[in-house]
């Protein structure tokens, strides 16, 4: 560093006092704060990824755990009476870290159940035939619908838990919640091998296995897989499954359609988001 470089850095404001002078007008409510933080982007001070993490941040502060909740009817659970081929199965379908255990109540949650404290039985039939879920399986954390995010979050961080049970207000189960889904409301949706970009339909993870949106068109789904699938009544995959269920199906729900078979991986109460699928070996 030559001495005119030396004295550009003693002289030139740096970014965290330039920051400090936007806020000396001391703002008032979030929009001040955010306005403020515009002003901050278009000065080279923070730059658009650092405003939209504060954004989600100060969103999280004001959102409630029932707004993101993975509802009751799609969370993937573990029964505590499932044979150890059924724990294998579901382990491998699903792809989770992390179950809800019920035991002969469906609505009563006994524990969670960590894929990684299953896996060293996975290693050895002998240890795999006697495995006992309710000593592997650890205490449920409870929280209420109205559990605010940023609560939840310094929670789950303190007491090193991912997961929550949300219950509503008769004590029921309404759903769970992950520190993932906290996380990405701040940060963004964190992709995983299921999550298909936005300008693509289909999703190869492997071969003869696919992630296919309900919104693909029939026309590019014929195309791709070079079927004849027919579009008479429905315009798109999920309408066509939609019928072929005969119901708004719940996650984890299969069914099979032209040759196909379709594993429903993401749906809500008003339609199927996302299906796994693979074409069935005659």
């Amino acid at each position: 560093m030559n001495d005119r470089d030396a004295d550009d850095d003693a002289t030139e404001p740096g970014w965290l006092e330039r920051l400090s002078h936007f806020f000396s007008s001391e703002p008032r409510s979030q929009q001040d704060l955010r306005d403020i933080l515009l002003i901050a982007v278009n000065n080279d001070i923070i730059d658009t990824d650092a405003l939209n993490i504060i954004e989600g941040a100060l969103t999280v502060s004001t959102m409630q755990a029932r707004e993101i909740m993975v509802p009751r009817p799609q969370m993937e659970v573990i029964r505590l009476s499932d044979p150890p081929d059924q724990l294998v199965r579901t382990l491998v379908s699903s792809g989770h870290s992390r179950y809800p255990v019920i035991d002969e109540n469906p609505d009563e949650i006994v524990g969670i159940l960590l894929a990684k404290d299953l896996l060293p039985a996975l290693n050895r039939d002998d240890e795999l035939a006697t495995a006992d879920i309710s000593k592997l399986m650890r205490q449920p954390v409870f929280v209420p619908e109205s559990k605010r995010l940023n609560v939840l979050l310094r929670e789950f961080r303190e007491n090193r838990n991912h997961m929550a049970i949300v219950i509503d207000e008769y004590g029921g189960v309404a759903g769970l919640i992950t520190i993932e889904d906290v996380l990405e409301e701040i940060v963004g949706e964190i992709e995983d091998e299921y999550d298909v970009d936005e300008d693509s339909h289909i999703r190869k993870i492997a071969d003869n296995d696919y992630v296919v949106k309900a919104l693909t068109p029939i026309d590019d789904f014929n195309e791709h897989f070079r079927t004849d699938l027919s579009d008479t009544e429905y315009d798109t995959i999920g309408g066509l499954l939609l019928g072929q269920f005969g119901h708004l199906p719940a996650r984890n729900e299969i069914t099979q359609c032209g040759g196909f078979e379709f594993k429903i991986i993401n749906a809500d109460s008003r339609q199927i988001h996302l299906m796994r699928m693979r074409r069935i070996e005659l």
